[in-house]
């Protein structure tokens, strides 16, 4: 087991590694950067150490300051959260060079799944259904033309080291290609510095269905269930559930099968997300795979009983999955709210600020994942984010009530928050009955009641 363990994150999943750890009697190290001074993750680590400016590039994203923070401290593990540093091969290797753990996968892994085109491939070796499109990258506008179609409009033309919609180019015809193709291009250089695409058909009205998943090092490999993730705005989700009520029993099994293939085809270790897109007619078609833990893992935590972050820490110091996490069995219902400091009034303009009053919610089957409280100050140069909301009923409806009676519990003064859009979401009726797709919020108005 290890002995101490750097967390070169922020925010929510910085407390939620400190509390997996402390509760494995492991000892932190926070790292922050100027602009996180005051953070609760700082207060709440073992020790802290400041590796930067508020710029993430020169903080959070230093591998350098990273790698000499774990030095100093005596650190044999570094868990990287989600976002920054944590699906970056160069950074996973360094730390392998370093004689320091990294609590995800090893850079081939990581390599392979990260770039989207090469993952298609991987994947549909291995059996796992794909979504009907082109293997490789595009060298050329007139090879995407050619490729578009062959396959049919519309088409999708996606950055192969994407993710949160940058790079992604929706194409319904052959005159729109070239202007969209250099247009992702850009995005995609801009956003990840490689402007590789490729193309693939888009699948009109999808579901995003996601499969969590947990592999030790013994060839074990566990598929935890669904999260329904569809709700999303920009490409970004704000709302997950668990089951989804798209998914039946086969489909669930068809589904987490597919992944247990997919995680074996890569030998991957740890914790990871395989993502797929159902259609109407419930044919699924992987998308990608995240090798990291995610924003939503509490939902699938709240279905199945279990902690993700300390069994992906036990998984990578070489214990086994327990065996009854090998057939686990989901129980009730799980929603989570992403509550996002921004103004939805304005366009979703974000909204730092000091925090002036404060009130979470709580009582059963809520909880509540945030680094904020009164006082503290929101800063400008990170993600939005600053709570996740989970509840936990018997029912999907009751989970919605639930959710609903947290949102109108919770007193936050000072800045802006997305509460008053999730409420009027979980009120919609299609909402209610599962009506609904990746496209919902694109024809979802928005209007505040005063």
């Amino acid at each position: 087991m290890y002995n101490k363990i750097l967390i070169a994150n922020r925010g929510e999943i910085a407390l939620r590694i400190i509390r997996a750890c402390k509760e494995l009697e492991i000892k932190t190290v926070a790292v922050y950067s100027k602009a996180d001074e005051l953070s609760l993750h700082v207060r709440f680590a073992d020790e802290a150490i400041c590796i930067g400016p508020y710029d993430s590039k020169k903080s959070y994203l230093s591998i350098p300051a990273v790698i000499s923070a774990a030095e100093l401290t005596n650190c044999d593990a570094i868990h990287p959260g989600y976002g920054f540093l944590s699906e970056n091969a160069e950074f996973s290797s360094i730390c392998k060079e370093h004689n320091i753990a990294f609590i995800g996968p090893d850079p081939i892994t990581i390599n392979s799944m990260g770039n989207k085109a090469e993952a298609k491939i991987t994947m549909k070796n291995a059996g796992v259904p794909i979504i009907p499109g082109v293997d490789g990258i595009l060298k050329t506008i007139d090879e995407a033309r050619e490729y578009a179609n062959t396959i049919g409009y519309p088409v999708l033309l996606k950055a192969s080291s994407g993710g949160g919609g940058k790079g992604m180019r929706l194409v319904e015809k052959e005159s729109d290609i070239e202007h969209a193709f250099l247009t992702a291009q850009s995005e995609a250089e801009t956003s990840f510095n490689n402007g590789d695409l490729y193309i693939e058909k888009f699948i009109d009205k999808p579901r995003h269905i996601e499969i969590q998943i947990l592999a030790d090092q013994f060839g074990n490999v566990s598929a935890l269930g669904e999260r329904e993730c569809s709700i999303q705005r920009r490409h970004q989700k704000i709302i997950e559930e668990s089951p989804s009520s798209a998914v039946s029993f086969e489909l669930r099994d068809k589904l987490c099968t597919s992944a247990v293939k997919a995680a074996k085809a890569v030998n991957y270790i740890g914790a990871g997300t395989l993502e797929f897109l159902l259609d109407s007619n419930g044919d699924f078609y992987f998308m990608e795979m995240n090798t990291r833990i995610q924003v939503e893992h509490p939902v699938t935590e709240m279905v199945i009983g279990a902690d993700l972050i300390k069994l992906q820490i036990l998984c990578h110091a070489g214990l086994p999955l327990p065996n009854w996490i090998l057939k686990p069995k989901l129980r009730g219902h799980s929603i989570e709210c992403r509550i996002n400091a921004e103004d939805p009034d304005k366009n979703f303009m974000p909204s730092p600020g000091k925090i002036t009053s404060l009130h979470m919610p709580g009582g059963n089957g809520v909880r509540v994942d945030t680094h904020v409280y009164s006082g503290y100050s929101i800063p400008p140069y990170y993600d939005s984010m600053i709570a996740k909301f989970i509840v936990h009923a018997p029912t999907r409806k009751e989970a919605i009530n639930r959710m609903l009676m947290a949102l109108d519990e919770c007193v936050l003064e000072g800045i802006k928050t997305i509460i008053p859009y999730h409420k009027k979401i979980l009120n919609d009726k299609n909402f209610i009955s599962g009506n609904f797709d990746t496209g919902f919020l694109n024809k979802f108005e928005y209007k505040e009641e005063r």
